[in-house]
């Protein structure tokens, strides 16, 4: 194991960082209700696997020499995770159904309503009866 914080603290802090990075991206990426799209979750993990993978290999298999310091595996998580939250909230935004609002009646379509400006019919004389021969009389 060469996590030894005494004798090279920023090598076991990175393989330390390495390590919780890795996890929490793979973590992110295994949330199925997480909103994000499939691809992104498909990102997350891989990317998470290598921090891990790579924190492993130096933490346990490294024997020495130059090893390089990728200041990706920290800013990737940190990305990953603002886009986790983000879309997080836009789910919750877009998850409230809204209900459709009332509308009054136009005018004319209620029963017996006239138009605002349209007056009202003239009254009209009523029919003539009929006589008993059946025609009437004009």
């Amino acid at each position: 194991m060469n996590i030894d914080f005494s004798l090279d603290p920023t090598f076991s802090w990175y393989v330390v960082l390495l390590l919780i990075s890795g996890l929490a991206t793979v973590c992110i990426g295994l949330v199925p209700a997480s909103g994000l799209s499939a691809g992104w979750r498909i990102f997350n993990v891989i990317a998470g696997v290598a921090f891990f993978g790579y924190g492993i290999y130096l933490g346990f298999f490294f024997e020495g020499g130059t090893y390089i310091i990728f200041f990706k595996a920290f800013i990737v998580p940190i990305v990953l995770i603002v886009n986790f939250v983000r879309s997080l909230a836009n789910r919750n935004k877009t998850a409230v159904p809204v209900p459709p609002q009332a509308q009054g009646p136009y005018p004319g379509q209620a029963p017996f309503q006239q138009y605002p400006a349209q007056a009202p019919a003239p009254a009209q004389a009523p029919a003539p009866a009929p006589q008993a021969g059946g025609e009437p009389v004009a």
